[in-house]
């Protein structure tokens, strides 16, 4: 049985959470362009990875604070939904970047293994204690904005793999400077890689999910079908689409064939379905097409249609 949820949500102020988004971005990118420079000069490819997947943090901060103002705007003639559905195509963009990354850091990784460059210990253990701060510091800015969104969630993710990512180079240039294990650098750089794409893939689904129209994860859509044909009144239900406008609203819209005699208390019987479909599915956004039960579709398809009815 699906269980009855709600959207409520503990929203951070916009404006705060745009500065948050603002400064998490500029450190960033101050953090990139130190630890490219420091690794070219220590001739280390897991610090150049980390550098890399910085990059790609600060690009993804930028996209995600871009979607977070464009998703503010009203609804208009040309998008009669709004705008909130622009920080899913955000976050799809930004766990294709995440997996773009992945598989070339790999792919580097594997030329190391062989042909081993030299490596400088020191330089990249204090670039990357460095980066480990920035990137906890970065992590904790947008912790909060991620609960709630799935744009900053992913752009949260790329900076909580960067973070394991600094400690990984930070073992490998420690084992250099005590060992000089050299194979140890392309070594860590494939679990950063690894790592990465386990996150990116791991989360992409459910993007792809909202933006293929798919039903909301958390609502099971035969179990609410049956709740809104046991409210009295209600002969079937049919022809029923299951969607996510955005990450937080649910939408539903339905054929709701009325019992036979029952037609003059059609209103109030959709009326009680649709605080149903609020009330305990947390379907807010329901448009429900009457139907009396002589009259109805012939042989519907219970969930969806082909467009011939």
């Amino acid at each position: 049985m699906a269980h009855g949820h709600s959207h409520h949500h503990h929203h951070v102020d916009p404006g705060a959470g745009d500065r948050r988004v603002a400064l998490a971005v500029g450190v960033n990118l101050l953090l990139t362009v130190v630890q490219v420079i420091g690794g070219v000069l220590a001739g280390s490819l897991a610090l150049i990875a980390d550098a890399l997947h910085n990059f790609s943090d600060a690009i993804s901060l930028i996209i995600a604070f871009a979607a977070r103002k464009i998703a503010r705007r009203p609804s208009d003639a040309s998008m009669t939904f709004g705008y909130a559905r622009v920080e899913v195509v955000a976050a799809l963009i930004n766990y294709t970047t995440l997996i773009v990354v992945g598989l070339y850091l790999a792919y580097e990784a594997v030329l190391r293994f062989i042909e081993p460059q030299g490596v400088e210990g020191w330089p990249v253990v204090i670039i990357a204690g460095v980066a480990l701060a920035v990137d906890v510091a970065t992590a904790l800015l947008t912790f909060t904005l991620s609960k709630e969104s799935v744009n900053i969630r992913a752009a949260f993710l790329h900076n909580v793999a960067d973070a394991l990512g600094s400690v990984a180079v930070i073992v490998a240039g420690s084992l250099i400077l005590l060992f000089d294990w050299r194979l140890v650098d392309p070594l860590v750089t494939l679990l950063i890689s690894g790592y990465i794409l386990w996150q990116a893939f791991g989360e992409i689904g459910g993007v792809i999910r909202i933006l293929m129209l798919g039903s909301p994860p958390d609502i099971e859509t035969s179990a609410v079908i049956k709740r809104m044909e046991a409210v009295e009144g209600v002969a079937n239900v049919h022809h029923a689409h299951f969607w996510q406008m955005s990450e937080h609203d649910s939408a539903l819209d339905a054929h709701l064939a009325i019992d036979k005699g029952a037609w003059g208390h059609a209103d109030d019987i959709k009326a009680r379905v649709k605080a149903i479909l609020s009330e305990e599915f947390g379907i807010r956004h329901s448009t429900l097409e009457m139907e009396c039960s002589i009259h109805a579709c012939k042989s519907p398809q219970r969930i969806g249609d082909d467009g011939h009815d």
